[in-house]
């Protein structure tokens, strides 16, 4: 073999070798792409996104879309290729891995997070929306966690809404906290709670050495709602994450009040939503701006804070800033009017 095809030969293999390395090892970056919408006021499976019920019900029109990014899995890795395309292409991005998916946390934990996040995003989004529509909604202190092991485990559950401690009435959750510091260790608490909309009586010692926050016997504190609707979701799919908030309040609000809010439109929005009606950021906007378009929607509803994410991005959508559900109401309201005068970034 002679010194030329030899050198050949290795170069051949050493780039048979780099491409193979290419596709195969990983890099430490995440894809993000357009991902699907739902319609939240339509259904799944012959499922209803949202189910109502305990409180009357009103016909709506049109689609309202929650808007999702696609990302590379917690639990899968992205090639050097796929990455590179992600960059390129339009409507996509490429993140470091660690600003999604943290050091230390399992694929299951991230995952667990995303549902807690989507779970507290539709009760926060039901309760803005009541609000919004003027039903009674009384806030109570509620048990937010419960220390495995502490004096409260097997007890209390996270979601309990407390009544009263020792039989005194607890209205804040400053008092709650007060009444359980006050008691000796070792001495009986007796909650009253409403647990899955049923008053019941849990009792259980004290103890000032269990548990996370010793002196709350194991649990902490955060608040609560009560109040008459039965309100529940079915995605039909996974879908994690805060960013649905504001469809969902929306959404609901649409259901319970006369008169169909979204009419014969296809709207579609991101934001997070708090219990007060107060909408926040979100990631991945551009992305979802994508989504929207392609599934056909004309309007988009996004977080004022998100108003500098939007520079540099073409999109045919008719684009609203809102800053609350309220706001969101009035808009899509002034669409229907014929209002030049809406609120763009």
């Amino acid at each position: 073999m002679t010194r030329q095809t030899w050198t050949a030969f290795v170069a051949a293999v050493a780039f048979v070798l780099i491409a193979v390395g290419m596709v195969v090892l990983p890099v430490p970056y995440v894809s993000w792409t357009p991902g699907s919408t739902t319609n939240t006021l339509g259904s799944v499976d012959n499922r209803p996104v949202i189910n109502i019920s305990g409180i009357t019900t009103y016909p709506t029109k049109g689609q309202l879309d929650l808007t999702t990014v696609s990302e590379t899995r917690a639990d899968s890795r992205l090639s050097l290729p796929e990455a590179l395309l992600s960059y390129w292409l339009p409507y996509r991005d490429t993140l470091p891995r660690e600003l999604i998916f943290p050091p230390g946390k399992t694929a299951e934990q991230v995952n667990s997070e995303s549902r807690v996040m989507m779970e507290t995003s539709q009760s926060n989004s039901v309760v803005a929306a009541l609000r919004a529509a003027g039903e009674p909604v009384t806030q109570r202190p509620a048990v937010a966690s419960v220390v495995v092991g502490s004096a409260a485990y097997n007890y209390l559950q996270p979601g309990d809404l407390i009544v009263s401690i020792n039989g005194k009435q607890v209205t804040s959750n400053r008092q709650a906290a007060d009444l359980i510091r006050s008691q000796p260790a070792g001495s009986t608490l007796i909650f009253h709670v409403i647990r899955d909309r049923t008053e019941r009586v849990v009792r259980f010692s004290s103890s000032a050495t269990n548990g996370g926050d010793s002196s709350l016997s194991g649990i902490t504190i955060g608040d609560g709602f009560q109040y008459d609707p039965e309100i529940s979701f079915d995605l039909g799919e996974q879908i994690g994450g805060p960013s649905a908030g504001l469809i969902f309040s929306l959404a609901i609000y649409d259901k319970i009040t006369p008169g169909a809010l979204i009419g014969n439109r296809r709207i579609a929005g991101t934001g997070t939503i708090d219990a007060s009606g107060n909408v926040g950021v979100i990631g991945g906007l551009q992305q979802k701006l994508a989504g929207a378009a392609d599934a056909g929607a004309t309007v988009f509803l996004v977080p004022a804070g998100n108003c500098r994410d939007l520079a540099g991005i073409s999109t045919q959508l008719t684009v609203i800033r809102v800053d609350t559900l309220h706001d969101a109401i009035d808009a899509i309201e002034s669409l229907d009017h014929g209002s030049k005068a809406l609120p763009h970034c």
